[in-house]
């Protein structure tokens, strides 16, 4: 079996795939340390053109490599800040009022994409199999292909794949479909997702989709599906009981002073819905008076994206509003929200939810949301809190158990808050199990290995007639020193 190479816009660094590192990180580094392979992606860091144009920093961990380049600063801004975050991201999310389009962004978008893409093929052997994540990489296969790549080439997809209707605005929107066909295997978080394409291939790419997930588009046959990437329920549960009794969640205990909790974690992100959440809680103390003094919210919301101006403008609504709802209903020894805008450990976190009554997870569109699966692992069976959950989330579709709501509707999760806070125990405890269940047949070692099962099926694509094959030797032109006359430079 060849090795698993990996490729992501960032790559987490080996003591991050150890400690602190989410859903994904711990799911494909579990699946590289098995067979063995590469990593490959983004340091994090912008350089000088000089230190771009660098091979890979590479780094070892036992059968582990972590493979890293730099961006020089006219690649972020084109590459990051610009069309994938200023136009894919908003796009995806269906938020076309946020989004922005700029031809030298989606230039520099493909440019990126092709440098990194040559950068990894001198890493490549004949018989690894990349597995590509997420947005930034649409046309990440299509690149490797023209680097003359034969080897399998998968691509998952962690946000949600948006309806054609809203696709469309992107006026590059059939270049993109077409780069994304170059893959043998698009995963997707959810059917709705996977139905989305489909559309597109038939209403605008003239495509056909045959059962299976199987399409034929723009001259490529390639498989679809869906594969809902989890957690590990029970090294969560295990993780949070082991930190129930640390200072902060001592600390925190006596601040509530037997006041109830709700939690909600979130990156300070427009598609999370936080402006809205705080709207609901405000309806909660305005409808239920007795709760007044009685529940406290703790929003934690670390920064993201920073230098992205839509970003700073939803941190200014939110602290305006979290400053205007306390100023209505705190008193003196109660403040209703507790909003916290930094990063805090992830087994902080997990001790955090276990000591909650309800979890707050209402985005306005989510390929997934871990962050609703670690809130239900978290808690304690025998007096487990109640998950309040947008049923825009992925997660919707498993954690039956919990209370779905709309979040647009104030009112509606108001209701669901007061239900959740008088909800008894024997009531708690089988929606919980519920939850869990769902979340034991769906952990993370299945999404993965499922993932990666369906991948290793792909027929092998057939080297092309001059010799390339997926060494990485490649196809394109030789100049007489043996670099690519045709290769992207760095900028």
């Amino acid at each position: 079996m060849g090795r698993l190479i990996v490729v992501s816009n960032r790559v987490a660094t080996p003591t991050e795939t150890k400690g602190s590192a989410g859903g994904l990180a711990v799911g494909v580094f579990g699946a590289l340390k098995d067979t063995g392979g590469v990593w490959f992606g983004w340091s994090g860091d912008v350089v000088s053109e000089t230190v771009a144009n660098a091979g890979p920093t590479l780094e070892q961990d036992g059968a582990v490599t972590f493979a890293t380049v730099g961006l020089t600063r006219k690649d972020y801004d084109q590459y990051y800040r610009g069309f994938s975050n200023a136009t894919l991201w908003p796009v995806f999310h269906y938020r076309n009022d946020l989004a922005r389009y700029e031809r030298d962004e989606y230039a520099g978008y493909r440019r990126v994409n092709a440098w990194l893409a040559h950068k990894l093929v001198k890493l490549l052997q004949p018989d690894d199999i990349i597995w590509a994540h997420d947005y930034h990489l649409l046309p990440f296969a299509e690149a490797l292909r023209a680097e003359g790549v034969t080897n399998r080439i998968g691509f998952f997809l962690h946000i949600p794949f948006p309806s054609p209707q809203i696709l469309i605005n992107i006026p590059p929107h059939e270049e993109l479909v077409k780069s994304l066909c170059c893959y043998d295997l698009i995963g997707f978080q959810t059917d709705t997702d996977q139905l989305a394409f489909h559309d597109y291939i038939e209403r605008h790419a003239r495509g056909t989709v045959k059962p299976g997930g199987n399409v034929e588009a723009f001259g490529r046959k390639l498989r679809t599906g869906v594969y809902r990437i989890g957690v590990f329920p029970d090294e969560i549960a295990e993780q949070a009981k082991r930190y129930e009794s640390r200072q902060h969640v001592m600390d925190l205990k006596q601040s509530l002073e037997g006041r109830k909790l709700i939690m909600s974690v979130d990156r300070l992100d427009y598609s999370k819905g936080l402006v809205e959440r705080f709207r609901a809680f405000e309806q909660l103390l305005e409808r239920s008076p007795e709760w007044r003094g009685n529940v406290t919210l703790v929003q934690i919301a670390p920064p993201t994206r920073a230098d992205v101006s839509t970003y700073q403008h939803i941190r200014q609504d939110l602290e305006y509003e979290a400053g205007r709802i306390n100023g209505r209903y705190s008193g003196l020894d109660y403040t209703p929200i507790r909003y916290l805008n930094q990063r805090y450990d992830r087994w902080k976190l997990m001790s955090l939810f276990r000591e909650s009554q309800i979890g707050f997870v209402t985005p306005l569109h989510d390929g997934m949301n871990l962050v609703a699966k670690e809130y239900v692992a978290a808690q304690n069976p025998d007096d487990p809190g109640v998950l309040v959950l947008s049923m825009f989330a992925g997660a919707a579709a498993e954690l039956t158990g919990s209370l779905i709501v709309n979040p647009h509707d104030s009112v509606g999760m108001c209701e669901a808050l007061q239900r959740a806070l008088s909800m008894p125990v024997d009531e708690r405890q089988r929606r919980y199990e519920m939850n869990m269940a769902a979340l034991r047949k769906n952990d993370l070692g299945v999404w993965r290995d499922t993932y990666l099962r369906d991948l290793r099926a792909v027929p092998l694509m057939k080297a092309a007639p001059n010799g390339a094959h997926g060494t990485g030797a490649g196809a394109s032109r030789k100049t007489q020193d043996g670099a690519p006359d045709d290769a992207p430079a760095a900028s």
